[in-house]
């Protein structure tokens, strides 16, 4: 069973996880990585925070000499922006002589929230747990959370790289402008998408999405958008009918739908398919005596039929809405003295899109080796190959 855990704050020393269950043997470094980290704080229309975040990873446990040890993996990243808020992210309370009352707390100095902002955890965050100063809420609420959980799955596309699993994203959609790459090869998509600064493949849209953004940001708004991603070479056969829970695309969904600011998640033809005859929907079934087994001709279901992987690429296409933070401020009311207000403004970005696609092959990634893990077991790398190659000849001949 694969899992893990994080935690840290957005303004805190650190980012951290441990991950628990990848086996023994999974060559894995730092720079791989580092790289999707990278790759996660690019793209046109993001905010200050990324020219002061140089996101690199350590692995504090379950590495060694480039290879996973079957141990849990401890990373961590650095918050660089930490240094500047030590005194308001102090673990300890301020200071005070023994036997006298601590000093009372000044809000502006501590930068105490009580004013929350429409569309984010503030308000209900406050009111869930009790907390006057909405800092705890959103530290944690923060999307600089996604930086850990793409590091996490860096390291799960490391196992899914030993069989050949490819998971790519591309920007759909940003602010209405919609990308036509239907005629390109999924090779020649993730080639376009790297070299362009809204990861959209085609490089039309690419212009009209990077002036609407240029737009946005004039007015003092934000923009969302859909990105798509897409596992290549998955085996048919992971994921079950057998319970609600243990369903594959509905466990690739709710990751999805765990990113901040995702509205809605579709898998292959998605809405489009209530809007179809039956014939136009399912995909046909065919049998190549050759020995290349079951095929099918088209994939409409996205590679996933009863919550299992039938061997098709998995396609998943998903909605994020604009940033909620806005340059021209929404209306909210103060959860102290309960006057009307316009919301502050935190250091935000204009759009994301392209940066949430990173974060989406992350999480699609870390579900995918799950599945795997849960598929075809072992402790080791080597073990699980076996599993996987028995597997694989029997699903070829069947």
């Amino acid at each position: 069973m694969l899992r893990y855990l994080n935690g840290g704050e957005s303004h805190g020393r650190l980012l951290l996880a441990v991950l628990e269950g990848l086996p023994a043997g999974v060559p894995l470094t730092e720079a791989e990585v580092n790289r999707d980290l990278a790759r996660r704080q690019m793209g046109y229309g993001r905010g200050g925070r990324m020219r002061i975040e140089q996101d690199r990873v350590e692995f504090v446990s379950g590495v060694r000499k480039g290879f996973t040890l079957g141990s849990p993996i401890g990373l961590q990243i650095e918050n660089k922006d930490w240094r500047n808020w030590q005194e308001i992210m102090a673990v300890d309370p301020p200071g005070a002589p023994e036997g006298t009352e601590p000093p009372p707390v000044d809000p502006v100095k501590q930068r105490v929230v009580t004013k929350p902002r429409p569309g984010h955890a503030d308000l209900v965050g406050a009111i869930k747990y009790a907390h006057t100063d909405i800092r705890n809420v959103l530290e944690k609420a923060s999307a600089r959370e996604t930086a850990i959980r793409v590091a996490v799955g860096a390291v799960a596309k490391a196992l899914l790289n030993s069989f050949q699993i490819m998971i790519v994203s591309h920007v759909r959609e940003i602010g209405g402008i919609q990308a036509e790459t239907d005629r390109m090869t999924l090779d020649e998509i993730r080639a376009a998408a790297e070299e362009s600064e809204v990861r959209c493949a085609d490089a039309a849209a690419a212009e009209k999405m990077t002036r609407k953004i240029r737009e946005a940001k004039e007015k003092g708004d934000t923009l969302g958008g859909v990105f798509e991603v897409v596992a290549r070479n998955v085996p048919m056969g992971l994921g079950s009918y057998s319970q609600w829970d243990r369903r594959l695309s509905a466990r690739l969904a709710f990751a999805l739908m765990s990113i901040q600011a995702m509205k809605g998640v579709e898998i292959g033809m998605g809405f489009e398919a209530a809007r179809r005859f039956g014939s136009e929907v399912h995909d046909e079934i065919f049998y190549d005596e050759s020995g290349g087994g079951f095929y099918r001709k088209t994939n409409n279901a996205g590679g996933l039929e009863g919550g299992i992987t039938n061997g098709q690429p998995i396609v998943l296409r998903v909605a994020m809405k604009p940033i909620a933070t806005l340059y021209s401020p929404l209306k909210s009311v103060d959860i102290k003295t309960k006057e009307a207000f316009e919301a502050t403004v935190e250091r935000s970005d204009i759009c994301t899109v392209p940066a949430a696609g990173v974060i989406g092959e992350s999480v699609v990634a870390y579900e995918l080796a799950a599945a795997m893990v849960e598929k075809f077991g072992g402790d080791s790398l080597s073990e699980m190959k076996r599993n996987y190659d028995g597997y694989m000849e029997y699903v070829k001949n069947r």
